[in-house]
């Protein structure tokens, strides 16, 4: 049995990998042919401007790409249970709230049409309900790592609201260079697939499995340089399923490892904004940090592949401690 679960991850990998590939091609024909394109802030690095009018909204074959592979997968190994379709919904409604956000960008034709922040913290906060009332409900309102265990009770609800709004912020931040969010989402989403497979739960590791077969792919699609964004439709998505597969699956803690890069980025700008106000003073060139060493000359691709080694080495650590402790 466990050979025929291992067989059906790597099926919904490779599913999700060729959707990607084959959605992409005729997606962004679409999406060049109707002008969707992105617009960029005025404050970024002045090499930004030359992006202007890349195709955006990439994220809407990810995500379509990861349900099919995970629907298809989960079918045929009989496991689609409430968790796995509760992470496809939450993760289905987070992409939609960040096309909706993209789609203002492209119709007000300017980077900060879109949602406002205080409209977007409000449908992410709706979105988490789900997972949080159903794990509420389901009598799982605990923390744990190995055999530590931290029952919040009725805390666990506006635990899991941060938890998830603050992760799908994280990798939207980190979505600010070309490739950036993908691959260190991918390298997350392969840690999530080795956790949730030492732990049993087949049915996320298939899905994460098919998150990871179509981050990779679209990397084919957004490495430097990019010929689609994922927009907020793929990076708000992203953070969602990360930090949902985290609550269905019981390694919420493990986060801050699996998504060590997503952390940092998300701290520089805090510190950043905190510094300023403070002393007047920036600690950072310009933030996310991302966007620090870029200012300090770094090219994309050494970034990329910089902040992807990190992410290796962190979730690495994360896979083999939880293995150690499981």
């Amino acid at each position: 049995m466990i050979m025929e679960f291992n067989i059906l991850i790597v099926v919904s990998i490779l599913v999700s990998f060729v959707l990607t590939l084959l959605f992409g091609v005729v997606y962004i024909d679409f999406l060049k042919k109707k002008m969707y394109t992105q617009y960029i802030l005025e404050d970024a690095p002045e090499r930004h401007a030359q992006k202007a009018g890349t195709p955006t909204t990439g994220g809407v074959f990810i995500a379509f790409s990861i349900i099919l592979a995970s629907l298809a997968s989960l079918t045929m190994n009989q496991t689609l249970t409430a968790s796995a379709l509760i992470v496809l919904m939450t993760f289905l409604f987070f992409m939609l709230a960040g096309l909706k956000d993209d789609l203002g960008k492209i119709l007000h034709k300017e980077n900060k049409g879109g949602l406002t922040p205080r409209n977007k913290l409000f449908f992410q906060i709706a979105i988490a309900i789900l997972p949080a009332v159903y794990m509420t409900i389901s009598g799982q309102t605990y923390l744990n790592i190995g055999h530590w265990v931290f029952d919040l009770h009725y805390f666990y609800p506006l635990f899991v609201i941060f938890f998830m709004t603050g992760v799908s912020n994280a990798v939207n931040l980190t979505d600010g260079l070309d490739g950036l969010a993908a691959g260190n989402t991918a390298v997350a989403m392969a840690a999530c697939v080795a956790v949730c497979v030492i732990s049993g739960r087949i049915d996320l590791a298939i899905v994460s499995g098919a998150a990871f077969g179509a981050t990779v792919a679209f990397l084919y699609f957004n490495r430097y340089p990019a010929k689609v964004f994922m927009g907020d439709t793929g990076s708000l998505a992203l953070g969602g399923l990360i930090s949902t597969l985290a609550v269905m699956g019981k390694f919420e803690l493990w986060i801050l490892l699996i998504g060590f890069v997503f952390f940092c980025e998300t701290m520089s700008v805090i510190l950043q904004v905190a510094s300023f106000k403070l002393t007047g003073k920036r600690i950072f060139k310009m933030s996310p940090i991302h966007h620090h060493f870029e200012l300090s000359g770094w090219s994309e691709n050494k970034i990329l592949a910089v902040f992807s080694l990190i992410s290796f080495i962190f979730s690495l650590i994360a896979v083999i401690l939880f293995k150690y402790l499981w």
